[in-house]
């Protein structure tokens, strides 16, 4: 008996945020939701600044240019948040 080892693809499908999360889907069919709370950069952002994102590394991250935040989805994946400012 074989054991089935699962296909993952942690790339960025979707970006999302609602009034208290980022919701971000995988092209796996994962979606990984985390509190807007951890992102400050997008907590304290606009809705139109939220929306407009991009794919980074090579589809293993995100960008929001207008807020210069970067994530990445082995981060989001391990639950990390964003660090704290020195």
């Amino acid at each position: 008996m074989g054991i089935l080892t699962g296909v993952t693809d942690k790339r960025v499908l979707d970006v999302r945020c609602d009034a208290h999360s980022l919701i971000v889907d995988l092209m796996d069919g994962r979606t990984i939701s985390a509190p807007l709370a951890w992102y400050p950069r997008l907590l304290n952002a606009t809705p139109d600044q939220r929306g407009h994102w991009e794919k980074a590394g090579g589809g293993y991250g995100i960008h929001w240019p207008d807020l210069d935040e970067d994530l990445s989805t082995e981060g989001l994946l391990r639950g990390a948040p964003a660090a704290k400012a020195a």
